[in-house]
């Protein structure tokens, strides 16, 4: 795939591209050189985006092929009786054996490869001793680093029979994934995603977790821009072919508040509600997107 530099066709009432909030009539349609030919110099000044051309775009493809990989090995050996700490055991020994490195390890000082959420835990849950039971949900978030590329990519599970509270915040939350990847095109807003999300999830009488984000992936772990799963329609920087980030919502049965335990990684609900997430690495095109870690929602 090729991408060509910068077509992005901006009308006068559309939202300014600097990501101002202002229509582009009002901001910079009369500035010197703000053309849209330009737009990628101003992402990556202003914004510090760092764009994806089509050799990175196919590494980042492989990397998500094996991310991919990695969570349908885990998903064979989940059942009721397994500790958290024998998957982090599969997801370290997997990445390992084809190559790459698992991202999460010693990442600002966190012990494992893979982090492993279950049931009340929103993410970040360090694996140890905890067993999972029939009807446990549980988030496996996984991200390898293959050939100096990152991959980012979750999925939760439920461990058997889900009762009618897990079935539910599941489907809702891999439902709001689908509804925020819809809106990914160009000329659309980092806004619109997280609006569309929010709207989706608390339609369903779910909440939307606001202190974790998604977030430009790639060259690192954690690049620019933020991507909120919650937002008002048309706001935030315009979306623009090249920009690869995650879509990550993290949604609550109940409030949306949280706690971070004492481990200072283990982010859980506030009220002990249960917590889902999917997520997918998702890249820009000319015409919408693709998906760089792909199943299906």
């Amino acid at each position: 795939m090729k991408l060509k530099p910068a077509e992005i066709k901006v009308g006068r009432n559309d939202p300014c591209p600097c990501g101002s909030g202002r229509k582009y009539k009002k901001c910079c349609l009369d500035k010197e050189q703000t053309k849209p030919a330009n737009l990628r110099d101003i992402y990556t000044s202003k914004y510090k985006i760092k764009f994806k051309e089509s050799q990175d775009i196919d590494g980042i493809r492989t990397c998500g092929r094996l991310a991919l990989a990695t969570l349908d090995m885990v998903q064979e050996n989940l059942q009721s009786g397994i500790t958290t700490d024998a998957i982090n055991t599969l997801v370290h020994d997997y990445t390992i054996k084809n190559g790459a490195t698992p991202a999460p390890l010693h990442y600002r000082g966190f012990p494992k490869s893979v982090c492993v959420s279950v049931n009340e835990v929103i993410c970040h849950g360090i694996p140890g001793e905890r067993v999972l039971q029939e009807g446990d949900i549980v988030n496996v978030d996984v991200t390898p680093i293959l050939k100096g590329y990152y991959a980012d990519v979750n999925k939760t599970f439920i461990i058997g029979s889900p009762g009618e509270d897990a079935a539910k915040i599941v489907k809702v939350a891999r439902k709001s994934l689908k509804a925020g990847m819809s809106m990914v095109q160009p000329g659309n807003t980092i806004g619109d995603i997280g609006w569309a999300i929010q709207r989706y999830a608390e339609s369903k009488g779910c909440s939307v977790v606001r202190e974790f984000v998604g977030h430009g992936v790639g060259f690192d772990f954690h690049e620019a821009p933020q991507v909120p799963h919650f937002g008002r329609k048309g706001e935030g920087i315009v979306l623009f072919p090249g920009m690869v980030f995650t879509i990550e919502p993290m949604i609550n049965l109940g409030a949306r508040h949280l706690k971070i335990l004492e481990d200072k990684w283990t982010a859980v609900t506030k009220d002990g509600s249960l917590s889902a997430q999917f997520e997918q690495t998702i890249l820009v095109t000319e015409n919408g997107f693709e998906s760089l870690t792909p199943y299906d929602l």
